[in-house]
């Protein structure tokens, strides 16, 4: 019976209680301090992500701008009518106060940015911010940025 023991059969040594119970512990740990960082680089890729498509939605407006020689169109869906200057609408997705939603509200008749999540466009011809699109949110990005200064 002593041969078996000292060869590590009935009394192998192994990891004790105490050994796994601390390696469960640095693991929550590590775990505690990564989970609310991966949210916050989410909320970073989408944040992303709509200043993209925010840009994108701006040259798409400029091609058509030149393509009808200083005219702007009445409503943003019109740059996806045949797929030529946009495919679909961009989607505005201001992490944590509104919904992704590639809605567009019109603003050319003096409403403002309303604050309801997707596009603010201004279409009105006579206005100084003819033919502008800002992201329809007025809180802050996690730079501290209003999304309407972008």
């Amino acid at each position: 019976m002593k041969s078996l023991m000292k060869k590590g059969g009935l009394g192998a040594s192994g990891f004790t209680l105490i050994e796994l119970m601390i390696v469960v512990a640095i693991i929550g740990i590590l775990a505690a301090v990564a989970i609310p960082k991966f949210g916050s680089l989410v909320r970073q890729s989408q944040e992303g992500a709509t200043k993209g498509n925010l840009a994108g939605l701006r040259s798409a407006l400029s091609i058509y701008y030149g393509d009808l020689e200083g005219s702007y169109p009445t409503a943003m869906q019109a740059l996806t009518i045949n797929g030529k200057y946009l495919t679909q609408m961009p989607i505005s997705n201001p992490a944590n106060y509104h919904p992704a939603w590639n809605g567009e509200t019109d603003i050319g008749s003096g409403g403002g940015v309303t604050d309801v999540g997707g596009w603010a466009y201004d279409n009105n011809g006579n206005d100084t911010n003819y033919g502008t699109v800002w992201v329809n949110c007025q809180h802050t990005d996690t730079k501290g940025s209003v999304w309407t200064a972008y």
